[in-house]
């Protein structure tokens, strides 16, 4: 047998010593435990730094994974739950409201007694609120009430979750006016509808759809609206006495209506005629297919009744279309 020469030993012995160099600079190869976590922890703080920088400067979706690989490195370290938060509001603010809903509803079945949960309520409804918003409608003003709803009673839905758990919430005022704007918003929807159901010549579905806004939205500007449509739909439907207990209400309630003539009696010759008219009757300029006008309607009180003075204060004001930077033009709004 041949002779194996000296130098051929150095060779394994002289790669054992680079592989344990190269090794080295790991945190687990000859360091101790508490350096390791010490760079661990340094890692997890600049990593939340670089998310910092990235959410002041608007980089939304570099923070969002940011934040995100944070999370999934770090799940119970000191910034976890900041982090989840922080997810939510990068994701609201890149306009990705349905994720951002889905990221609260995630951190308040995780985090239910966090000291800022109510902040995740908060942003919930807000992208409820925006979902279905753009820059096209501040620019050509578009009514909002003509759109699905189901955004809409989303936010409204949340926001009052929001104040019936945390009335004392930082944000519950802000919350309570666009609870009043969404009111309004549902309730105009709603007589949209009705109107709809009215020139169809379905009185008794208008009917039921005005009753809801007097019944759910008591409090909104459509309510005087929603007694009109009642009284014109019972009395369509040869209803005189419900028709006329609608009138009721609404001379007691909105003396002012613009629908009311100097006598007091529902003149409705304009919004049917504006409402229930054909191609036909476009066309020919109103001189044919004219739509069926009720007669002005009188109110019939019960013997010995005597009608409160109207004080031209007490009816709300006229409610205002939100202007645009078209709005100007006929065919925008």
């Amino acid at each position: 047998m041949r002779n194996l020469s000296p130098k051929l030993f150095l060779v394994p012995l002289l790669l054992l010593g680079l592989g344990s160099a190269g090794c080295s600079w790991m945190p687990w190869v000859g360091k101790d435990k508490d350096r390791a976590e010490e760079d661990l922890n340094a890692t997890e703080q600049q990593l939340y730094r670089d998310t910092q920088r990235a959410l002041r400067a608007g980089n939304y979706d570099r923070a969002i994974q940011g934040l995100q690989q944070l999370e999934a490195r770090f799940p119970f370290g000191r910034y976890a739950e900041q982090a989840q938060l922080e997810i939510i509001y990068a994701q609201y603010m890149s306009y990705d409201h349905d994720t951002a809903r889905a990221s609260a509803d995630r951190f308040i079945r995780l985090h239910p007694q966090h000291a800022n949960i109510d902040y995740a309520y908060y942003i919930k409804a807000l992208a409820a609120f925006n979902k279905n918003r753009g820059l096209l409608d501040r620019i050509f003003a578009t009514d909002l009430s003509k759109r699905d709803m189901t955004a809409a009673r989303d936010a409204y839905a949340d926001f009052a979750q929001l104040l019936a758990l945390y009335p004392e919430s930082q944000y519950a005022p802000d919350a309570n006016l666009r609870m009043v704007y969404l009111r309004n918003l549902l309730a105009e929807a709603e007589i949209h509808v009705a109107d709809y159901y009215m020139r169809r010549g379905a009185y008794l579905a208008a009917s039921n759809r005005a009753r809801h806004v007097i019944e759910t939205y008591s409090k909104s500007q459509s309510v005087a609206d929603a007694l009109g449509i009642l009284v014109e739909a019972n009395w369509r439907l040869g209803l005189e006495e419900a028709a006329n207990d609608a009138l009721r209400v609404l001379a007691l309630n909105y003396p002012n209506y613009p629908a009311f003539d100097e006598d007091g009696n529902l003149v409705l010759a304009s919004t049917v005629r504006n409402r229930d008219r054909s191609w036909t009757n476009m066309v020919t300029f109103g001189l044919l297919d004219r739509p069926e006008v009720p007669p002005p309607i009188t109110i019939k009180h019960p013997e010995g009744f005597e009608p409160p003075p109207v004080n031209p204060d007490a009816a709300p004001p006229p409610k205002k279309k939100k202007g645009g930077i078209f709005s100007w033009l006929p065919f925008v709004g």
